[in-house]
């Protein structure tokens, strides 16, 4: 008997068909989970590479250096240096006298224009370059009558040829440009009056024309997006925080803070375009603030932000033992004293984290700025705080958005070049929160 019973005992070390089925699966299990690591680990390296490869050339513009002769029977008729009579030469004047100046550069460098109608010339310098030297010589009526090495912005189609986006081929078939003029450009490069070089305006100059893809800069959206996160910052993280302690260490547990609790959760699920319509008739119908203002768009994002900052801080001010509170209140510490002097600060690293990751996310909204106007074209860059808070500005999510709405190749290129400034913007504010976290962390 005990021989036979000896024997029918499996071994242990020997699996049997339900050990080896629940291993089989685990290792399943686990190829699974690798396999969708992969995946989207590959996703983001895909997305990352088509973004800057995209992305990057907006970084880099095409210009053109020349020597320029202010001539003063073509800038200033009158020769008195009026400024009310200097403005009535257009950039049309100022145009003109470029493309002369370029082509008196090209005559002296013996630069074959080949089959080029040297009228063409003027299309190969950006109408951007016009408006710019005018600016210039208002700005400084003693410049009139000098001659000054001049650096202009290139067309886009010539820009564009540079950075493959322009072929002969396809200009050919374009009514902006010819194959006569790509081929002066590279002989322009050749000389070194031409060059592709580093572009600083991609992300100072305003934004541009449609006709002006070369000229489109984020410095408008870059300040507007600043602005909106400075009333989002004075808004939302004082209030956020102050509603978070309330609710978790003084509100009495009852069905009214339950059901504010259920609907602070809830207006974090809520889509971000609701926010908008909400913004539109409180901020806007209602309240008569400027539309495409930041103070508008830091309003409407302050209350998008508002539960995604108040949820993970109840969820800090959890993660504080229960024992700091009794020992605080032990020793004769007030309520107020044992949440300011003690769980706040231990807090105080999750705190900073939910605040700037619901910044980050703030900085991303697109929906709710369409709603309250921002979408609009702005030139002019808003003033400074307070008052430039109800100047008209862009963000740099809608900047994106409206640059893909156009048809010039060019602007694809600056939308992705956008992106990047803005995925910049998102790792800076994270690597912060990480900073921050690190910082402030105690242990107990």
């Amino acid at each position: 008997m005990t021989d036979r019973a000896s024997n029918s005992r499996a071994s242990l070390f020997v699996q049997d068909p339900r050990t080896k089925a629940r291993n089989a699966t685990e290792k399943r299990f686990r190829i699974y989970g690798l396999s969708a690591i992969i995946t989207a680990l590959l996703a983001l390296v895909w997305l990352l590479i088509s973004i800057f490869g995209n992305g990057l050339p907006a970084f880099k513009q095409t210009f053109i250096t020349f020597p320029v002769t202010l001539e003063e029977s073509v800038l200033d008729k009158a020769g008195n240096r009026n400024i009310a009579e200097m403005s009535k030469t257009t950039t049309v004047g100022y145009g003109k006298l470029l493309a002369k100046s370029l082509a008196a550069e090209i005559a002296a460098r013996s630069i074959d224009l080949g089959e080029l109608d040297p009228k063409e010339l003027a299309k190969m310098i950006s109408e951007e370059s016009s408006a710019t030297l005018r600016d210039r010589v208002l700005a400084d009526p003693s410049l009139i009558g000098q001659t000054l090495d001049i650096t202009v912005l290139a067309s886009g189609r010539i820009d564009g040829y540079f950075k493959g986006r322009v072929t002969l081929e396809s200009a050919a078939i374009d009514k902006n440009t010819s194959p006569e003029q790509l081929l002066l450009a590279d002989k322009l490069k050749a000389a070194g009056v031409m060059t592709v070089q580093l572009n600083s305006g991609f992300v100072t100059m305003p934004d541009a024309s449609d006709k002006r893809p070369e000229a489109a800069g984020l410095g408008v959206a870059i300040i507007g997006s600043i602005y909106m996160m400075l009333v989002v910052l004075f808004l939302a993280l004082p209030i956020g925080v102050a509603a978070s302690v309330y609710l978790e260490e003084f509100a009495p547990k009852n069905r009214w803070t339950d059901l504010i609790e259920v609907n602070i959760a809830n207006l974090a699920a809520v889509p971000s375009i609701v926010y908008g319509i909400l913004g539109l008739a409180i901020f806007i119908n209602f309240a008569g603030l400027p539309q495409s203002a930041p103070i508008v768009g830091g309003l409407v994002l302050t209350l998008l932000t508002l539960p995604r900052i108040i949820i993970p801080t109840r969820a800090a001010l959890k993660a504080v033992p229960p024992s700091i509170r009794d020992a605080a209140l032990g020793v004769g510490a007030s309520r107020l004293q044992t949440v300011t002097h003690h769980v706040l600060p231990l807090a105080m690293p999750g705190v900073l984290t939910g605040t700037i990751i619901g910044l980050a996310q703030a900085l991303g909204e697109t929906a709710p700025l369409l709603l309250i106007g921002m979408v609009a074209f702005v030139r002019d860059f808003p003033g400074a705080p307070i008052s430039g808070l109800f100047d008209p500005a862009a963000a740099l999510p809608v900047q994106i958005y409206n640059w893909t709405q156009r048809g010039d190749p060019g602007f694809v290129e600056r939308a992705s070049g956008a992106i990047i400034v803005l995925l910049v913007f998102l790792i800076a504010m994270n690597a912060v929160a990480i900073y921050l976290r690190r910082k402030f962390e105690r242990r107990w």
